[in-house]
């Protein structure tokens, strides 16, 4: 519980006046750029203070100057503090909308332009979500999504949802397999226990909607590629 202490603690202790300083001046200016790198700079330290180490590889896949998304598997709580700030630039993420409406940090999404996500299962709000997201990526920033939907209760890899390829075959825009594991076990589902770690984030080549003929060909490259940097365990199955 230590560890979970301090990890909250710090984005508390810090995030605070870094929000008093950074929401008004992304306000006045438009810019939401010093928020967001004040709030990765935070996270990176509240992880390491409390004993969560990072390690990352295929950093060199990701095209450089290219707004791409990024689709990851989702294990734990811990998984965006340990995936976003490893991103190379400035990313955009699809989130519950329920996050959006938290006092001064739901504010900072909406400033940051993450997407808001309804999971009422209509058809609307997940059209209305890719149009947003559509729109971010066309700024030149990317998008991060965990491609599953929720986290997984055991850590093996969950069936996809449909939302972050649409945008995919609709854009074009290069998409980025992530495969994260470790947290699992350093935060698991429906616990607010956290243990020191390290959480393993592999980068794989990317994926180009062109060379796709069908959304669904995509969905399963997609699964094999992010599967292949996971634990045999962890892998899963599509039922």
């Amino acid at each position: 519980m230590i560890a979970a202490l301090i990890l909250l603690g710090t984005i508390l202790v810090l995030g605070t006046p870094a929000a008093l300083l950074f929401i008004p001046w992304a306000v006045l200016t438009r810019d939401a750029t010093p928020l967001y790198n004040a709030a990765l700079k935070i996270v990176r330290l509240a992880l390491r203070l409390a004993g969560i180490r990072v390690l990352t590889q295929g950093l060199e896949h990701v095209p450089a100057h290219t707004a791409c998304i990024f689709m990851s598997n989702h294990v734990s709580n811990l998984d965006p503090p340990a995936l976003l700030p490893n991103i190379p630039g400035r990313t955009s993420a699809f989130l519950k909308r329920s996050l959006t409406k938290i006092p001064i940090l739901g504010y900072g999404f909406k400033l940051a332009e993450f997407v808001p996500v309804d999971r009422d299962g209509r058809v609307e709000s997940a059209v209305e979500s890719v149009a947003v997201a559509r729109r971010v990526l066309e700024k030149g920033l990317h998008i991060t999504t965990f491609v599953e939907g929720t986290r997984s209760r055991d850590g093996r890899l969950l069936p996809f949802k449909k939302g972050p390829f649409y945008l995919a075959m609709e854009t074009g825009a290069p998409c980025i397999p992530v495969s994260i594991h470790g947290t699992e076990g350093m935060m698991s589902k429906g616990s607010l226990r956290v243990l020191p770690g390290t959480a393993h984030i592999v980068f794989h080549p990317p994926l180009y909607p062109r060379d796709f003929a069908q959304r669904d060909d995509l969905m399963q490259t997609m699964r094999n590629a992010i599967a292949s940097g996971l634990p045999e365990w962890m892998r899963g199955t599509e039922d």
